[in-house]
């Protein structure tokens, strides 16, 4: 099993920046990536970036160019580094760890954090 616990959301105003940092623990070894999704209310939850065991990223057109995605292997922590942020940037940023325990692949949640930008 693999626990995150997110941190780092806020009110911020148009153009600012923001760091979200999801902090995993339990099962770290069996994670096979690290995503960052995001909702609003009333819509499906969207992937906005995407960090592979070896470093590779991925992001949604939306944010390209704006947000970066990192990891920090020795403090078990994914970080979203989110500049020049935009009203509909506003949602609930929830972190995700896909892991495998060999046989099968789950996914683990955050609890989320709020992040709203603010015209």
């Amino acid at each position: 099993q693999v626990d995150l616990m997110e941190s780092g959301g806020g009110l911020v105003q148009l153009g600012s920046s923001l760091r979200l940092s999801c902090a995993a623990s339990g099962s770290i070894e069996r994670i096979n990536a690290m995503n960052w999704y995001r909702q609003t209310p009333g819509k499906q939850r969207d992937l906005v970036a995407t960090i592979s065991t070896v470093g590779s990223t991925n992001y949604a057109d939306s944010v390209k160019g704006r947000f970066t995605i990192s990891r920090d292997n020795a403090k078990n922590t994914v970080y979203l580094q989110m500049n020049s942020l935009k009203p509909e940037d506003t949602a609930v940023y929830f972190c995700n760890a896909r892991y495998s325990d060999g046989t099968a692949y789950y996914n683990s949640w955050g609890q989320g954090t709020q992040v709203t930008v603010s015209s």
